[in-house]
């Protein structure tokens, strides 16, 4: 009988080689895929067009050559990524020191009704998870994974679920089924944010509110639209990284609560916090807050940060573990973009007020719904870019994504699982 089984099982042969590039080598390898993004982005008219962000352009070019790879030469390439996720930091940090409470309190009911919107969704797109995973013979709860737990909640939300499906509920190959699904959604969220508002914004006459500045959300382009100096950005790289450990802190707090919330909640809350103190006691400025000189920075480093996130979560995607479920993800997914994208064109952009900053939040659906939160930033990064700034977006969105949106999910997801 041993023999039988080691007869089975695959020769060293037959197992694909694996090629592990370190930590430094793979930032560099972002670094220029994100060049590479820029100048396919700068080439192609297409990319314009429908403002694809430039990151995804390098990043998803990326996977591919990797899953050539894997398929032609039977290699398989694994990046070092541990750099990934302290851009991601940075980038909410960033977000939270720029945001504007004034801004925040006149769009305060569009955050309600933009909540309202993404809550009823979870819903709506578990339903049709378990709806379709029924139809394939599946069980139902295993839907889920094809719905908010991996679309709305994103890769933190996946692994965190899986062991509750796995030894609870006996559905031995959930974990597959959410990363599949996270990945083909991310990939489509990054797609589908600028189609959707060139289309609206060529159907209604919406222009933007304000001119194109330059802050956190809006790249920084290659002309010179404001002053970058040394005190500016050691200023930016020292609240910034005050704003990341106090976010430990306050991460520490919240999952001491019993809540499930991505680490860069905690980023965002506490660049908030230091914003709204900034304002309170130094608002005419001082030796280290001097908001004015550092907010260049700030945006610089912010959109670095958010470039290189994305470049590395693309890179690092695995396609050849769609191939197992290839059939039930295949109309899972496209039945689940497909309503995204109606969503957000038919029912986002009217309960948002159908103007430009409509515009904006309907681009970013996707990403809330779809990938994550740094793809609903940027799509609206992309679109910003190519048609002006909408402030009150970057406040509401990440605020939605990145804070409520999670409860809400942890709450709906526990209720439709038990």
């Amino acid at each position: 009988m041993i023999e039988n089984i080691v007869a089975d099982l695959p020769s060293i042969d037959m197992l694909p080689k694996v090629t592990t590039m370190q930590v430094l080598p793979s930032l560099t390898l972002s670094i220029l895929l994100l060049f590479i993004g820029k100048g396919l982005t700068v080439r192609i008219a297409t990319l314009r067009r429908y403002s694809i962000p430039e990151p995804v352009v390098g990043g998803v070019l990326c996977a591919a050559v990797v899953c050539a790879l894997y398929y032609g030469m039977g290699m398989k390439v694994h990046f070092e990524l541990g750099a990934r996720d302290i851009f991601l930091l940075y980038f909410f940090a960033a977000l939270g020191l720029n945001s504007n409470i004034a801004s925040l309190k006149k769009g305060g009911w569009k955050l309600v009704v933009l909540l309202a919107l993404a809550g009823f969704y979870i819903v709506f797109q578990n339903l049709v998870g378990m709806g379709l995973a029924g139809a394939f013979g599946m069980d139902p709860k295993a839907g889920l994974m094809v719905g908010s737990i991996s679309l709305t909640g994103g890769i933190g939300t996946t692994i965190a679920w899986t062991p509750h499906f796995v030894e609870e509920l006996g559905i031995v190959n959930a974990g597959e089924l959410g990363l599949a699904s996270n990945m083909v959604g991310m990939i489509a969220a990054c797609v589908v944010g600028g189609p959707i508002a060139g289309w609206l914004i060529k159907r209604y006459p919406v222009m933007p509110s304000v001119d194109a500045e330059l802050e956190v959300g809006t790249l920084y382009g290659d002309e010179s639209r404001s002053t970058l100096d040394y005190t500016g950005v050691l200023l930016a790289l020292f609240w910034l990284n005050i704003a990341l450990m106090l976010g430990q802190g306050i991460s520490y707090l919240i999952s001491e609560a019993g809540l499930l919330l991505p680490e860069f909640v905690g980023a965002l809350v506490a660049g908030i916090l230091l914003r709204l103190l900034g304002d309170l006691f130094a608002p005419n400025g001082g030796r280290m807050w001097k908001l004015d000189t550092m907010q260049p920075g700030i945006a610089l480093i912010s959109d670095i940060s958010l470039g290189l996130f994305l470049v590395m979560a693309l890179m690092g995607l695995q396609l050849w573990v769609l191939e197992p479920l290839l059939g039930f993800i295949s109309v899972a997914m496209l039945v689940q973009i497909t309503l995204v994208v109606l969503f957000s064109m038919f029912v986002v952009f009217k309960a948002m007020g159908s103007d430009y900053e409509a515009v904006v939040v309907s681009s970013a659906f996707g990403g809330i719904a779809l990938g994550s939160t740094a793809t609903a930033m940027a799509n609206m990064t992309a679109v910003t870019r190519e048609y002006g700034a909408a402030p009150r977006a970057f406040v509401i969105v990440p605020l939605v994504c990145g804070f409520f949106i999670d409860i809400a999910n942890a709450v709906i997801v526990g209720v439709m699982a038990g």
